[in-house]
This record gives C-alpha cells, structure tokens and sequence, in this order.
C-alpha cells in the first residue's frame, strides 16, 4: 500500500521517458502524454504536464538528465516511462534495475512522488529475459513503494491497427489506449 500523499493543486508532473512517450512517428499532439495534460486541464483540479521524454532515451540517459529537470521543474510526481531502449539493447537487466533504482532514489530525495511505467520486449528476446525485466519493474514497485502500470502498452502491442510500421511504436490511434493504461494508476496519485 502506498503511503498517501497529496499532490499540491499547482504540483506539476513531469513524465522522464523515451519515445513510446515522446510521440514518436506522430503528431506530438496525438502522444498519450499531450492526451494526459488534456485531460488534466479538463479535470476539477489541472495539472501542469512536462513531456522530458525523448526517443531513443536509455535509463542511463535518464539519470543524467533527471537532476536537472528535477531542480528546473520541481515537480510533485514524476512518471518514470524507461527501460525499452535498454532491454531492446540486450543490456544487463542489473545495469537496468540498478538505474531505475537511482532514478527512483532521486525522485524520492526531491519529496516528489514517483510512478514507473513497465514496457515488455518481444517474444524473440527469450523467455528469461522478458520474465526477468517484467519482474524487475513489479520488484522496483515493491522496493520503492511506489505506484506500477505494469505494461504501457497492454492492448496496443499486440494490435496491427494501433501500431506503426515499425512494431514498435502505437500509431495515433493506440495513444488513447496507452493514457487509459496509465490513468488508472495515476489518478489515484493525483
């Protein structure tokens, strides 16, 4: 059970991601996370929404750049979207943990909440590759105390017509899917 803390009205979120975040291959204003800050600015209470992600972004990339956003922004929660860029790469899923688990530390140091956003690999990574990063997301929760949505893209991944070309990335039509994977988890931070 997470502890409960209350985000301040004002308090802004920043998503640290990588291009399952950044809008890749779309309109920025088709991604899940300017979907996010649509519907926040729809809400009772909205929300300032920093989109830091960039394409390509390895969690290494993230915990270099995450002081200084932390210091510019002071956000009240931080979304952590990385690790496909990693796993894609065949890095050592302890390098990965080892960096989420900083990140997460980070986070935590500022008085912000965090939440991690879990990604899986495809079927050709083997078995004990993907069970073992699936696993290291939930451990990471566990640990940390902190909100998971276990698979941005549950329900997309799977489905030709929300995908781009690539297999890899949701085309417009999949964001909307992709921020109703998140919001479940998020509004109860909000």
């Amino acid at each position: 059970m997470c502890p409960t803390v209350v985000l301040a009205a004002d308090g802004k979120v920043l998503v640290l991601g990588d291009s399952l975040s950044a809008a890749h291959g779309i309109a920025p204003e088709a991604g899940w996370v300017t979907l996010l800050q649509q519907r926040l600015d729809a809400s009772a209470a909205p929300r300032r929404v920093i989109n830091a992600s960039i394409s390509g972004e390895t969690t290494a990339g993230g915990l270099a750049r995450l002081p200084a956003l932390l210091k510019e922004h002071a956000p009240g929660l931080v979304l952590i979207e990385l690790g496909a860029n990693d796993g894609l790469r065949g890095l050592p899923l302890t390098e990965i943990r080892a960096n989420l688990a900083r990140l997460l530390t980070q986070v935590r140091e500022t008085k912000a909440r965090a939440v991690l956003i879990g990604i899986e690999l495809p079927v050709n990574y083997g078995p004990q590759y993907r069970d073992g990063l699936r696993a290291m997301y939930r451990d990471l929760a566990g640990e940390f105390n902190v909100p998971l949505v276990p698979f941005l893209l549950e329900g997309v991944a799977l489905d030709a017509e929300l995908m781009q070309d690539d297999g890899l990335h949701p085309n417009a039509q999949g964001q909307p899917r992709l921020l109703d994977n998140v919001w479940p988890v998020l509004k109860g931070e909000l």
